[in-house]
């Protein structure tokens, strides 16, 4: 089997076990928090965390064989843009003082930066994201 085979067939597998507990959750009225429903809800957490993990460790494996197949100065672009968007944010952010947690706890002025630069840095990775979507549209419609 070929490693995209291998792949998709992972994902069903995953979003077949993440309906079934989304919609054990869903099915019981009882509140989330306690009981049976905070085992699944905790379940759920376990199954992002999987998924997060095995993305990680795949996007890892295809940029190194990317630098090895001779694509080395695009994957280097590329690692040195999303670099570039990341001090771009960190440098925007707001938030450089403490801030008292729910749960008592201070988040250092560092740590809040950070949170902040993390926001930024969605927002503009997701900006870019439609912008490009957005222009391959409207050339694949101009094209026809």
């Amino acid at each position: 089997m070929g490693l995209h085979k291998i792949l998709k067939l992972i994902v069903g597998i995953v979003g077949i076990v993440a309906l079934v507990v989304a919609g054990m959750v869903w099915a019981n009225n009882e509140a989330i928090v306690g009981g049976d429903s905070q085992n699944l809800v905790d379940i759920m957490i376990l199954l992002a965390w999987i998924v997060i993990g095995i993305a990680i460790v795949l996007v890892a494996i295809f940029v190194i064989k990317g630098l090895f197949s001779g694509n080395a100065k695009n994957t280097l672009i590329g690692a040195g843009a999303f670099l570039l968007v990341v001090a771009i944010s960190y440098f925007a952010a707001s938030g450089a003082e403490e801030v008292a947690m729910k749960d008592g706890e201070m988040l250092s002025a560092s740590g809040s930066q950070w949170v902040s630069a993390g926001i930024n840095a969605f927002f503009i990775l997701a900006a870019i994201a439609i912008v490009l979507m957005v222009i391959s549209g409207a050339k694949k419609l101009v094209n026809k």
